[in-house]
């Protein structure tokens, strides 16, 4: 992503709050963060709040106030920013813990994503969290850059189907049905 987008990112960003609002902005790329998956451009938005200045904590309530203040902000800037942008996450100024380690933030997410198939409508589908080490994040991403898939959550589900595909996954599904039917005596 040339200089002159980022720039506008972060101009287009901070616009959309009250002035003084937005203490900086960061515009992360493939690379820069891992959460940002290849072809996708995240912003990471940190803001100005009370007490800072005077050497105050921020708690989940100083991300609670300032989505609420800036509610009208946050829904024009979300349909306002390209889509090339996957999430847009909201830290206090000053807060340094990642916001997957339990630090405070808020994120828009889902943005740009394709839609999934029809036969795979969102509520059908299960969350589940995993951590993947160096090696497998970098398979995954390899799938998406090759373009195979869109994401690391299509990546993920890709992978499994070919796993079912396997005839030693067949083979496993009788033992599977053997150990519930344990279970249940």
């Amino acid at each position: 992503m040339d200089k002159a987008l980022t720039d506008r990112i972060e101009q287009q960003v901070s616009q959309a709050f009250p002035e003084g609002a937005i203490a900086r902005v960061q515009v992360l790329q493939y690379g820069d963060d891992p959460e940002v998956e290849p072809g996708q451009v995240a912003v990471r938005v940190f803001f100005d709040w009370p007490g800072r200045s005077e050497g105050g904590q921020a708690d989940p309530k100083t991300v609670h106030r300032f989505v609420t203040a800036n509610a009208a902000a946050l829904g024009l800037l979300d349909d306002g920013l390209p889509h090339v942008i996957g999430w847009v996450e909201f830290r206090p100024e000053g807060e340094t813990r990642a916001a997957s380690r339990g630090g405070l933030s808020y994120r828009i997410t889902d943005r740009g994503r394709a839609a999934a198939a029809p036969d795979e409508a969102p509520e059908a589908l299960t969350p589940v969290m995993i951590r993947l080490g160096t090696v497998d994040l970098a398979t995954v991403d390899t799938l998406i850059t090759a373009g195979i898939v869109n994401s690391r959550a299509e990546g993920l589900r890709w992978a499994l189907s070919r796993l079912r595909e396997h005839p030693a996954y067949a083979q496993l599904q009788p033992h599977a049905h053997d150990s519930d039917e344990l279970k249940t005596r």
